[in-house]
């Protein structure tokens, strides 16, 4: 049995080959094929991510020019992780969200060891 994050990964991989070998036969995604995969297989996922005042499109072009680190316009897929990382570190930031927090404080790694109970639990301490 493959563990979820296995399958994650595969799955990953497996996206990234069918986009990135649209056109032309190459294993790279263009921006069109990078815009295309987002939108064809994150797209509630980005829109939750998407920040404040700022389209989809926007943000795809953003997270584009982040992670075309060699500037060449196309994505390897490298590449196209680093891409998924910011995606899941924002979301990872907004999971962490209050309700009525406009998140001015949103990272959550101070260097201080990673313990992710500040404030959850409202109950008073004995």
């Amino acid at each position: 049995m493959k563990t979820d994050l296995e399958l994650a990964l595969e799955c990953t991989i497996n996206i990234y080959h069918q986009y990135a070998i649209r056109n032309p036969m190459d294993d790279y995604l263009s921006r069109s094929e990078f815009t295309t995969l987002l939108k064809e297989n994150a797209k509630p996922f980005l829109e939750d991510t998407v920040p404040p005042n700022t389209s989809v499109d926007d943000y795809i072009k953003q997270l584009f020019s982040k992670a075309d680190g060699n500037r060449d316009g196309r994505l390897k897929f490298t590449e196209f992780l680093t891409t998924l990382n910011l995606v899941a570190i924002d979301a990872h930031n907004r999971s962490h969200k209050q309700p009525g927090d406009h998140g001015h404080g949103h990272s959550h790694d101070h260097g201080h060891g990673h313990s992710h109970d500040h404030g959850h639990g409202h109950g008073p301490h004995h």
